[in-house]
């Protein structure tokens, strides 16, 4: 279902703010606790885990199939529920709707933004706290890497043929209207 993506006939595929872009990725963390919620849920009881460290690495396969499925779903479809309260689309590089294997292909390189500190410090044996310090640090430099893409988008999309993009929904009918009489 490649579709172009319905924006305004006259409106260009901009990319939003990074700051924007941040802010709909922290929101979508807070959104992802939900979903981790209720797939631990259902992995602990399905497999009758007692402790939280018993089948941990199949957890978090686990949960990596089902974050997989979660992203792959509503790019394809356009937006994520915090895409869609910051009012930003992910399309591919024409501004169509993406497929999904383009999709999974932006959801397993958008895994870059975590898997390279958290493999040195799985390799430094790092603590907890300095674990957070090299996450954060790498997902700073990783963001403001994008001011240096000539259309502002990040290495993960630019490699995965995927652009973020403002995206205001047209009016409903009957605001338009009102707004127009005033």
């Amino acid at each position: 279902m490649n579709t172009p993506a319905t924006t305004h006939a006259a409106e260009p595929l901009t990319a939003p703010p990074l700051l924007r872009r941040m802010a709909c990725w922290l929101y979508e963390g807070m959104l992802m606790f939900g979903v981790v919620f209720i797939a631990g849920y259902l992995f602990s009881t399905l497999t009758q885990t007692r402790h939280a460290l018993d089948n941990r690495h199949m957890q978090q396969a686990f949960l990596f199939v089902v974050f997989g499925i979660y992203f792959v779903w509503f790019w394809s479809k356009g937006q994520t529920l915090a895409m869609k309260t910051w009012h930003i689309r992910v399309v591919d590089r024409q501004g169509r709707a993406l497929s999904q294997p383009r999709a999974l292909l932006r959801y397993l390189l958008a895994w870059v933004w975590f898997l390279p500190p958290l493999a040195a410090s799985a390799a430094f044996a790092l603590p907890g706290p300095e674990v957070s310090v090299l996450v954060l640090g790498w997902v700073a430099v990783w963001a403001l890497l994008s001011r240096f893409h000539p259309q502002g988008q990040f290495l993960h999309d630019a490699l995965a043929g995927t652009r973020l993009v403002h995206f205001k929904p047209p009016e409903p009918p009957k605001k338009a209207r009102a707004r127009a009489a005033t």
